[in-house]
């Protein structure tokens, strides 16, 4: 008697997405220096119907959540990595906003696809593997 297979973590979480009926879900990625490119992309994809999920900081704008310590806004960067990276895997899809992939995007890029997310560019030009 064959036994079952069990069930990827990827695989248990599209089956609770598909359970649940959720809508796609896409993440956007790209240089903080185009965060107000991602707010359009942002409104652009939740017009077409699907969960958007962005980075929420951009580090590289004084704010007093990271702007008075340099030491704790390393840290704070090195948790936002890890949180993107969560957003990535939660994701079904990636949007990369801007002209320009810097070398934290580049490696999300990697990541999204190394994992078989589809990627998706508001430049395709800038793909790095074009």
């Amino acid at each position: 008697m064959p036994y079952p297979q069990l069930l990827t973590p990827e695989e248990r979480l599209a089956d609770a997405k598909k359970r649940l009926s959720l809508p796609g879900i896409v993440v956007i990625c790209g240089s903080t220096r185009f965060m107000t490119e991602m707010a359009e992309a942002d409104l652009r994809e939740t017009k077409a119907g699907k969960i958007v999920v962005k980075p929420g900081c951009d580090m590289k704008s004084r704010h007093e959540l990271w702007s008075s310590d340099p030491v704790e806004a390393e840290a704070l960067k090195v948790r936002l990595d890890d949180l993107h990276r969560a957003k990535i895997r939660l994701a079904d899809e990636v949007l990369v906003v801007g002209d320009y992939i810097g070398d934290s995007t580049r490696a999300e890029i990697a990541y999204a696809r190394s994992l078989g997310k589809p990627v998706r560019f508001t430049h395709p030009e800038v793909d790095p593997d074009a």
